[in-house]
């Protein structure tokens, strides 16, 4: 499991899943692109977006928000795209500074801005990104974290199957050709990773179904109001599961050592991903699940019935 980038305590208050509509993205050709989709969708690539939402969650992240905006901009300048940057601050100890550095920022000419959650309206990784989506102002949208482990160089390559209109759904992957690990990760810390993906692989169709580093639409955001749930920290994984994402394309990234700050990884966030697996097995196979028990039980049935006639049953077999 990757570290997060925010606090992932269970949201106070529900992120409502409200969405706008404008334009966005044309992309760079996705080298180390990997798709698990079946079937391909059967619809042509349409006209390519040329603009961008990009947003941030962070928390205590002071540090990083300076670099991560003037590559992130220097980044789309280069690649021809237009962007802007939202910065979702659950209140932490840096919190003062990172809203005097993004006004900063935005008086220099970046088309940034951010949003300081007081922990009345709400905390947690996956409500901020939310509330992050519902504040953009571009039809395509992409979450990253604010550590710099998520490269900005790597943005426009995330993004393009889902800009260029090849996926609905698009994963900065670890796992697929041209990605990799930028450090030495421990063994323990690669056992976990492994099998948190392993769990995931049925219910998600990416190599890297933990990555936070995603992009997607908001007509594909639609499509699960009313049933993401804003509680944990892996949003990637539940809006692909809920939101029905049939093309997923994984683009290959290398994920590097955090610049600054600390992991808000502890104990709780494992449990809070049990849950948020169980209930995305659920979601999808719940079908599945029905039918199995349906069928023991009927079984349960069946035995019960024969058993107190079993001499009989002998008798009428001789």
């Amino acid at each position: 499991l990757k570290s997060s980038t925010q606090s992932s305590t269970p949201a106070t208050q529900s992120t409502a899943l409200l969405y706008t509509v404008s334009p966005s993205h044309a992309a760079m050709s996705g080298s180390g692109v990997r798709s698990r989709a079946g079937g391909g969708g059967g619809q042509a690539a349409k006209t390519s977006e040329t603009h961008l939402s990009v947003v941030v969650p962070t928390y205590n992240e002071t540090e990083n928000i300076r670099p991560l905006t003037e590559r992130l901009f220097k980044t789309m300048k280069d690649a021809g795209l237009t962007a802007e940057l939202i910065f979702v601050d659950d209140e932490s100890p840096g919190s003062e500074e990172s809203e005097r550095i993004v006004k900063e920022l935005a008086q220099a000419g970046h088309p940034v801005r951010i949003h300081c959650r007081k922990k009345t309206e709400g905390r947690g990784l996956s409500s901020a990104v939310l509330l992050g989506f519902e504040q953009a102002k571009y039809k395509v949208l992409l979450c990253m974290d604010a550590d710099l482990q998520h490269e900005p160089e790597a943005v426009p390559a995330v993004a393009a199957p889902v800009m260029e209109g090849r996926a609905d759904f698009s994963v900065g992957s670890r796992h697929a050709a041209g990605g990799g690990l930028g450090f030495s990760w421990s063994i323990v810390r690669q056992v976990i990773s492994h099998g948190a993906t392993m769990l995931a692989w049925p219910v998600a169709k990416s190599t890297d179904p933990m990555s936070g580093f995603f992009c997607t639409t908001r007509e594909i955001l639609d499509r699960g109001r009313g049933t993401i749930n804003p509680i944990g920290f892996k949003i990637g994984l539940e809006i692909m599961v809920r939101c029905r994402c049939q093309r997923v394309q994984d683009v290959g990234i290398m994920f590097q050592e955090r610049a600054a700050g600390e992991s808000k990884l502890s104990a709780k966030h494992y449990k809070f991903y049990v849950q948020q697996l169980a209930a995305l097995y659920w979601d999808k196979y719940m079908d599945y699940i029905f039918l199995v028990v349906l069928l023991v039980f009927g079984a349960l049935i069946l035995f019960t019935t024969w058993m107190p006639h079993q001499d009989t049953f002998n008798t009428m077999l001789r």
